[in-house]
This record gives C-alpha cells, structure tokens and sequence, in this order.
C-alpha cells in the first residue's frame, strides 16, 4: 500500500513538473521578442516525460507540447502562415515529433531489456550461467521440440515420510529448502540443467538443450559431488544433534524427447521417452541394492567414449539386473553407500 502511493507520489511529483516545464516554454514561445525556435525546447519535457512514464504518458506529453507550440503561433501570429515564424513552428514541431519517435523506440528497448532480464532470472532458476548465456546469445528456441541423446540423472530423499514425521512442518521446508539447494548447485557447476523439483528430489538433463561432449561425465560426477557435500552436510547435522539425510541417484544414457507440455495457461519445459523413465527406475533400485548411487551400462560406455575411464573405475560392477516397467534386464555399476569419495577428493 505505501509503495503505491510513493509511486502515485512520483508520477503526480513529475506530471507538475513537465507541466510548469512546457508552461514556461510555452510563455517564452508567446511573448519573447527572440526570432527562433523556442517551441524545439519543447524536445527536452518529451524526453522528461520519457524518463518518467510510458507509451501513453509520452504520447500524450508529445500532444500537448504540440498543442502549446500551434496554441502559441495562433496568440503571436494569426493567419500569418507566410511569415518565418511558421516556418520556425514547422521546425518545432518536427523536433517534437521526431524526439517522441526517438523515445517511444527508447521505451520500446528499455521494455526488452527488462524481459531479457526476467527471462534470463526465470532461466537462471534451471540452468547454470553458461548455459543461460548461450541461450540468449545464440537466440536458442527452447520451446522446439527435439529428440536428441542426454544423461538423466533422478535424485530422491530415502525415507522422506519416516523422516519428516518427527519434524514440525517448518523444520521439513527448512530441511528441504538447504537439501534442494546443494543438489542444484551441483547440476549447475557440472553444465546440467534441472528439469523439475520434486519435493524431495530433482531430475537433472546434462547435454540439452545445449550439447555438451560430456554430458554422461558430467552427470555422475555431479552425483558425486552430490553424495560428497550430503556427507559433509550430515557430519554438521551431527553435530547439532540432527538425524543425518541420505539420497539415492539413479542416472541412465540415451534419446529423450525434449518439450513443452501442459495446457496453454501453464507450459512447462520438460524431458520425456524411456531414457527418463529408467533413470528413474535405476534410482528406486539404489534402495534394494544399498548403494548410493547407480548407473547403467549406456552410462559407462558413453563415459568411456569421453575419455572417462578413470571415472568409471570407481564403480563396482553389480551385473544384470530387472528394473519395474522394464522387460530387458539392465547392468548396473554402484557406488555403495559407504563408498563416496570426500568433495574434496573429486
């Protein structure tokens, strides 16, 4: 309420001002005995008004300077369309038109910057700065639907309802909210964009909707550093006598179908096909399989097409094994739970 009325404050402060500001023009214009232009002064209260208001301010300041600049002709000269002061008038009010030209096209950039600007923080929220500049450099159209191989990575709360059930309801958002943060600074240092939040969890993309030739590296050394700062997040919960939080990450490799779904009031940029429903299978397994994190054998043979052999070392060999809503058995490599490195080691 007092925002509203500090803003109806200024417009009514600056609507007096270009008021006084075409008055004196306008009794310069009319009873000075100097032989030129005055009315072009009239420029500046356009370009004041451009400062201020918007389109229709700016028109309607542009109108009645117009107005002041014929009402001041008629006053001094009449009829007397052969004198040089009509000639003088034209030019006033060509300046006017062409000042208010000038500053709609002003207000018109000023606007675009501003939505550039809001697009860039609504994009910020998913993805990390590199990828939020490349889009707007590139003008890349992400509403496109494209199919096109990435690295899905799906990252849960083990025992999220037992968990929270001894927490007041403030406590679980707290929780949540430092829990979500970590996890999607990580997806952002590792070039990964993310898809959705899941109350207690998020899915990430790693090589879309810009490619990366690293997009399956990148991903399970994002759920590295994820496990990483989780332990050292539940070594500071210890010693505030807190219970320690435990997650499970499931990534797969392959084509994914990327899109925007919804209704017209509400679109959502998303990823969809069967390379996200198994990574989301593989991340529910962790839970049967005691490990922390698992990936699959498109994982590891795209990470060994990267040069990233060292990293799929650290993964033990787990064999075949038959997923939900999935007929042909997958193999699976896993970090146990008790074997992520500290972040310090990644």
């Amino acid at each position: 309420m007092q925002g509203r009325a500090l803003d109806f404050l200024r417009s009514y402060a600056a609507l007096i001002y270009i008021f006084l500001s075409a008055a004196v023009i306008f009794l310069f214009d009319t009873w000075s005995p100097l032989h030129f232009a005055v009315a072009v002064l009239y420029s500046v209260v356009v370009v004041l008004a451009n400062l201020w208001f918007k389109r229709l301010g700016t028109i309607r300041t542009a109108a009645f300077c117009a107005f002041l600049t014929g009402l001041s002709f008629i006053i001094t000269h009449g009829a007397d369309l052969e004198s040089a002061a009509s000639a003088r008038t034209l030019i006033s009010l060509a300046a006017i038109a062409i000042t208010t030209k000038l500053a709609l096209l002003n207000i018109v950039t000023r606007e675009r910057l501003i939505m550039v600007g809001k697009e860039k923080d609504n994009l910020a929220r998913f993805f990390p700065p590199a990828i939020v500049e490349q889009i707007a450099k590139n003008d890349i159209a992400l509403s496109t639907t494209r199919y096109e191989p990435a690295a899905v990575l799906f990252v849960d709360m083990i025992e999220f309802t037992k968990f929270c059930s001894a927490l007041q309801p403030q406590d679980v958002i707290a929780m949540l909210r430092e829990l979500l943060c970590s996890l999607s600074a990580s997806v952002f240092e590792h070039q990964g964009t993310v898809d959705k939040f899941t109350g207690d969890g998020l899915i990430a993309v790693f090589g879309l909707p810009v490619s990366n030739d690293l997009s399956a590296t990148n991903a399970v050394r994002c759920a590295l550093t994820m496990q990483a700062r989780l332990q050292a997040w539940n070594d500071e919960r210890a010693a505030s006598g807190l219970e320690a939080v435990a997650v499970a990450i499931g990534i797969h490799y392959g084509d994914v179908v990327l899109g925007d779904v919804g209704c017209e009031s509400r679109l959502e940029l998303t990823v969809l096909g069967d390379t996200v429903n198994v990574a989301s299978r593989v991340e529910h397994h962790c839970r049967e399989d005691k490990a922390s994190i698992l990936i699959t054998d498109a994982v590891v043979r795209r990470m060994q097409s990267e040069g990233s052999e060292g990293t799929v070392r650290r993964f033990t060999d787990r064999g075949f094994h038959t997923i939900r809503g999935h007929s042909d058995a997958i193999r699976l490599f896993a970090i146990p739970r008790d074997g992520v490195l500290d972040v310090d080691q990644l």
